[in-house]
């Protein structure tokens, strides 16, 4: 993996990891903010701006890719560099969720 796009994207904004999770099965970007606001029980709203920015974005560093256009809908879908970038963000999350759990924050150590 570019080490540069790596320094790029971790940590990811919400707005990216929310786009790449939901990139994992063909999806436009209408449906990706309709199922962001559902996964988040509405906390988390993406702007059409915000979302065609970070789509046009991630899909020149290779992140996603576009698959097909419908009713001038643009389907795009993550790519195995998304993927790894995703799990990595995925990893870095869990790490800090366990470390806040029973970390050094709770008086015990993580070894």
């Amino acid at each position: 993996m570019d080490g540069r796009i790596q320094r790029i994207y971790i940590p990811m904004t919400e707005t990216c990891f929310y786009i790449l999770y939901c990139l994992q099965e063909e999806m436009h970007g209408y449906n990706i903010g309709l199922k962001v606001k559902e996964m988040t029980g509405g906390e988390i709203s993406i702007s059409p701006g915000t979302m065609y920015g970070s789509l046009s974005k991630m899909e020149k560093d290779g992140l996603i890719r576009f698959v097909r256009e419908e009713e001038k809908r643009k389907f795009y879908i993550i790519t195995d560099l998304g993927n790894e970038l995703l799990e990595l963000e995925i990893q870095r999350i869990a790490r800090l969720y366990l470390n806040s759990k029973g970390g050094i924050w709770n008086g015990t150590e993580n070894n």
